[in-house]
């Protein structure tokens, strides 16, 4: 689903260049020289017209040029970066800040120290826009100088080379440096009805406006974590300072920022609109269970966690940009409206994940779920700008860029890590595949945020994580995180001896797929108790939880009905049913209610996701659609909107042993008093 929403825009490219208004010349002052010369280092940037870079320094609120170098012991730095030709602005919103525009240097002095040294590192930029206003998020570019050490002193400072290169218009770099560059911009850009009678409508309902409403809240949520990321929190006070100074008077700056804050929210919402059109309920079912789908969805998020790690960069095609970003200068409500639109774009690598897992997450054939998620998430990315313009000196209090964004940023990326099991694990308990049992589940979540932990307390350093932070003091709000992480690990360790782990039942493979084999004595499910019934089908490879014994076939379970006289409990369930899960391990295991199931009723778990694929004399042909069901999980679907009207999962049903229904069904509801009035008939 996720790309779904990123082919309205193109297909993405990793390490794609987008729109560059900056050509970067990196020249040492000498190619040879002596253990112990002292060589200049010029980092040669040729702007475009219309264009300025922030130069370094400590502002305010603007986002300084950095240079950080890896630290070895072959050089040292000799004193700080000097920016000859750089001018100086006071903001009455950001305050004060240093730029250049057209050609101007960034220059640092290095002292050799050893033979063949290795002068590596990155630097980090923003540029401006004068025109539109618009502000590309920060790029980073790498950088490794070759500098050949000799006996004696042959070469001649060549800063008259260096004074030629600024009056040229292209990227140079020279014959002796090797320089690895790349853009680090961003860009955010992506039933079948079946009728139910009215008393399961209401219960629905109910159920329904409560899942959107925390689906919201997650969706917002995800919206504030977007904005502390590096590819949109250095922009948020530069876009409102230039609506601020370029308007006429501060209310028509005002009014300008909100324009652009809905502007935000009216395309988000397209998005949600697009993807609800494409994802019908068997779109849904196709998605959350078919193993293509589910590895494609696994794949994808590996990748985005990659990025977010610092493996590569995840950016949409130049062209696309381009086009959008051009609109943008027109000027009026419109020029407003695709200034958005190219935030949302350039701001991609950071967001994109984001706004994917939001996206996959509301696949499921709910019509305004996708919308109601791009709601939540663009308001909680718009408002600040709203804000921030109606109180501008708020602006002076908004924390610096630094390397506590491309923290949030790794931190998100372990996140994704751990999420993407969840897709996995539905596909291998659909399909029986037994590649991805609970146990190492469970022992791959304890890595992933322990390493969290350690990496809140600068244990672990990552590629594009900044020296001089990490060697800063953690802050209270990391060591509270740290703490969260690690008091998680813990509570993880249990589940790898028998622990049920309620709270993550619906996110976990249940418990009977066990690799580790230390809880398989309490689930066994090879033979039913009621000794008089035959064997239940399909036990080798379905079972029900917490050792209840049961059947698996409706026609098995009636027979057995019919020989005990027991009622049929019927439980319409699905691998990838995470209420099914929630149900199981928070009402199910009630010591009242697990003894009632075990001894007063047949259970029967029909799943509907199950992909085996029956003998061909088992096929039938529907009388709802006219299709072929040749699996159990097509067949019990088809059963349960014939004879229940309902594709809802989990659903329960009592019935005896000639069909009749003995009480009304129930939905998930996690209150296990109102089970218990169920399971005795009230």
């Amino acid at each position: 689903m996720r790309y779904l929403f990123i082919f309205i825009f193109g297909f993405f490219q990793i390490q794609a260049q987008v729109e560059n208004p900056v050509t970067w010349s990196i020249l040492p002052s000498k190619t040879e020289a002596k253990i112990g010369d002292i060589i200049e280092i010029t980092f040669l940037a040729n702007v475009q017209k219309d264009w300025y870079v922030y130069s370094t320094g400590k502002f305010e609120s603007a986002p300084p040029t950095t240079f950080t170098f890896e630290k070895n012991k072959s050089f040292e730095l000799v004193g700080e970066i000097n920016v000859p030709k750089s001018k100086h602005k006071k903001d009455e919103y950001i305050g004060e800040y240093d730029y250049i525009i057209d050609k101007g240097y960034f220059v640092q002095k290095v002292k050799i120290l050893a033979e063949n040294p290795i002068i590596k590192g990155v630097f980090e930029y923003c540029t401006c826009s004068q025109a539109s206003g618009m502000c590309l998020p920060p790029k980073e570019v790498d950088f490794d100088i070759k500098i050949k050490i000799t006996t004696e002193k042959k070469n001649e400072i060549i800063k008259s080379e260096i004074e030629k290169k600024t009056n040229e218009n292209s990227s140079i770099i020279t014959k002796d440096t090797s320089i690895k560059s790349f853009s680090k911009t961003d860009s955010i850009p992506l039933q079948k009805e079946v009728k139910i009678d009215k008393i399961e409508l209401t219960s629905i309902s109910k159920d329904k406006s409560e899942t959107l409403w925390g689906f919201f809240i997650l969706a917002f949520l995800s919206g504030l974590a977007a904005l502390i990321t590096p590819c949109v929190f250095p922009m948020i006070p530069m876009t409102v300072t230039f609506f601020l100074n370029a308007s006429k008077s501060k209310s028509d700056g005002r009014k300008k920022a909100f324009i652009y804050a809905i502007s935000i929210v009216v395309i988000y919402s397209i998005i949600g609109v697009l993807v609800s059109k494409l994802a019908g309920a068997e779109t849904a079912n196709f998605l959350s269970t078919h193993w293509l789908p589910n590895l494609f969805f696994f794949g994808v998020f590996i990748i985005f966690s990659l990025s977010f790690l610092g493996l590569f960069e995840i950016t949409l095609p130049s062209s696309v940009v381009n086009a959008v970003d051009k609109q943008s200068e027109k000027g009026g409500y419109m020029g407003i409206f695709f200034m958005a639109f190219t935030l949302v774009l350039v701001s991609f690598s950071c967001t994109g994940p984001i706004v994917g897992n939001i996206l996959v997450l509301s696949a499921n054939g709910d019509f305004i779920k996708p919308i109601v998620g791009m709601l939540g998430f663009s308001m909680a990315f718009a408002i600040p700008f709203m804000l921030f313009a109606l109180f501008p000196n708020w602006l002076k209090n908004l924390p610096k860029s630094g390397g506590w964004l491309n923290s949030v940023k790794v931190v998100l990326g372990f996140l994704e890590l751990a999420l993407a099991l969840k897709f996995l694990s539905l596909a291998d308990q659909a399909y029986h595949w037994n590649i991805l049992p609970r146990d190492i589940n469970i022992s791959i979540w304890i890595a992933v945020f322990a390493m969290i932990g350690m990496y809140l307390l600068h244990k672990i350093k990552l590629p594009h994580d900044d020296d001089d932070y990490l060697t800063q003091k953690i802050s209270v709000f990391k060591v509270i995180l740290a703490i969260f992480s690690f008091s998680f690990v813990v509570y993880l360790i249990p589940g790898l001896f028998g622990s049920p782990l309620k709270a993550l039942s619906g996110y976990l493979p249940p418990q009977k797929s066990s690799d580790f084999g230390l809880n398989s004595s309490n689930i066994s499910n090879s033979k039913n108790t009621n000794t008089n019934c035959e064997t239940a089908k399909y036990s080798n490879f379905l079972e029900l939880p917490h050792g209840i014994k049961g059947y698996f076939d409706y026609k098995q379970a009636l027979e057995c009905s019919k020989i005990t006289g027991k009622p049929i409990f019927i439980d319409f369930t699905g691998h990838g049913c995470v209420n099914c899960r929630e149900m199981e391990a928070s009402v199910w295991a009630e010591p009242l209610i697990l003894e009632k199931l075990k001894n007063d009723f047949i259970v029967l778990a029909l799943y509907v996701d199950d992909k085996t694929e029956l003998p061909e004399n088992q096929w039938f042909t529907s009388k709802l659609d006219g299709k072929i069901k040749k699996t159990i999980g097509k067949q019990n679907a088809d059963l349960q909107i014939d004879k229940f009207k309902t594709n809802s999962q989990p659903y329960y049903v009592i019935i005896d042993a000639n069909e009749n229904l003995l009480t009304q069904p129930k939905s998930y509801n996690l209150d296990a008093n109102l089970f218990m009035d169920f399971l005795n008939l009230k």
